[in-house]
């Protein structure tokens, strides 16, 4: 048997907790959101972690925010090594989500930055960061700013590389994430996250 979640305020006056908390967390689950999956690393450790919270925060320079919970293994490597990478999956790779939804603990990849973690091939970016070989593109980020929000830290890192996977016409190398699937969403699959 769980333990019932406890309701996170404020509440407003006159409202049912546990309704108002039900309908909170309903209208932010229904907001637009991707499925990517975080590389990070701090000397030799590395992970691989589902994450849904993504967003370009800033065009000049071009910066990206990611979210990690605390608790969160990659939230260590990303404080300490100070770089993430963020592989764009294609619709089709809706099973990697759930693969990457806690630690890496089978992981092989050799001085060159090449190998597999959880079974699944990577290479690793510019900034030593491991990269899904399957995504169809990838950004490679140097932490500028980090912020502490409560359960998470917004991470804010400049983008120093990107590339499309897997494109074998330089015509398609569009930055559309190269699938004409598109992106893998949090709506694809059946997981929620935050709220």
């Amino acid at each position: 048997m769980s333990t019932p979640r406890a309701v996170v305020g404020p509440v407003p006056p006159g409202r049912d907790a546990d309704a108002y908390d039900r309908l909170r967390r309903r209208i932010l689950w229904s907001m637009p959101c991707g499925l990517y999956v975080l590389g990070t690393r701090a000397g030799e450790q590395r992970n691989l972690m589902t994450i849904s919270w993504v967003t370009q925060v800033a065009t000049e320079p071009k910066l990206v925010a990611v979210s990690v919970e605390r608790a969160a293994r990659s939230h260590a490597l990303v404080a300490e090594g100070g770089i993430f990478a963020v592989s764009l999956l294609p619709r089709t790779q809706r099973p990697l989500v759930r693969l990457f939804a806690k630690p890496v603990t089978d992981a092989a990849v050799d001085d060159d930055g090449v190998g597999t973690m959880h079974g699944e091939r990577v290479h690793t970016a510019t900034t030593g960061a491991p990269v899904l070989d399957v995504a169809s593109a990838f950004l490679d980020c140097e932490v500028r700013h980090a912020v502490a929000l409560g359960s998470h830290t917004l991470f804010v890192g400049e983008v120093v590389d990107c590339d499309v996977i897997g494109q074998t016409d330089a015509g398609d190398r569009d930055g559309g994430a190269g699938d004409a699937e598109g992106p893998l969403r949090m709506e694809d699959t059946r997981m929620n996250y935050g709220g």
